[in-house]
């Protein structure tokens, strides 16, 4: 009797160990809540940002210029020949009264953007100024602003790239709240009706722009300065080091 029941108890299973109730690494302790809630919280802000490229890239996708655009004066913000192209083209047919180039290249001159655009001298000669201050989006929005405001124009368009338009008109805004700025982008292509997300180059630029789309949105909240942008600026900070 008592072999039989020495048997039974060796056969027996053992018993778990159980785990402690509490500590770290506790089923309902604080690092497990941590990894818990923050998985949540990163998976939703995926979300909201993958949701956010999407509007983003199908605003840009389907941004228009206005079919008989009208303002006081022309800017064209530099990153393209086709941008400066256009600006020129709307001057000619008489759209605004002047133009503004804006972050032209400091090696580059009048000259050779005048014959680039196959324009007359008279029409550079007594319509057209050339920026040579702007380093950045930033640059140009202070460069645009500061030539607005000395020639006191109320009404202005904006030239530039289709995905480079929501970032140029959330800087100019930000600095110059009095003026009127109507977007006239610039469409390289149609990117509407084909399969943008297939071209690895069209899909790098427009990751590239909302990404600093977000960087300029952000920088507006919490109040963030990058600084004027401006060339003469960045001379004299280099001067005094």
């Amino acid at each position: 009797m008592t072999m039989g029941r020495m048997s039974r108890i060796t056969a027996s299973p053992k018993m778990p160990r159980q785990r402690p109730a509490h500590g770290l690494f506790a089923r309902r302790g604080p690092l497990r809540r941590v990894l818990h809630y923050g998985g949540i919280i990163g998976i939703f802000a995926c979300a909201v940002v993958v949701a956010g490229f999407l509007r983003f890239a199908d605003h840009v996708t389907t941004l228009k210029p206005p079919a008989d655009p009208r303002a006081d004066a022309i800017v064209v913000l530099t990153g393209g020949y086709q941008r400066i192209d256009q600006a020129v083209d709307l001057l000619r047919r008489g759209s605004g009264k002047r133009l503004l180039i804006s972050g032209v290249h400091p090696a580059t001159t009048p000259s050779q953007i005048r014959r680039m655009t196959q324009s007359s001298n008279d029409l550079f000669d007594c319509c057209v100024d050339i920026g040579y201050q702007a380093l950045d989006t930033i640059g140009n929005a202070n460069e645009i602003s500061h030539w607005i405001h000395d020639r006191g124009y109320a009404r202005v368009l904006v030239v530039t790239n289709n995905y480079h338009m929501p970032r140029s008109l959330m800087e100019l805004r930000r600095i110059d709240r009095a003026t009127e700025f109507i977007a006239y982008p610039v469409v390289n292509s149609d990117l509407k009706t084909t399969n943008w997300f297939a071209n690895p180059s069209v899909l790098r630029t427009l990751l590239a722009e909302y990404g600093k789309t977000l960087v300029a949105f952000a920088r507006g909240i919490v109040g963030w300065s990058m600084g004027d942008g401006l060339r003469s600026s960045a001379t004299l900070a280099k001067s005094d080091q």
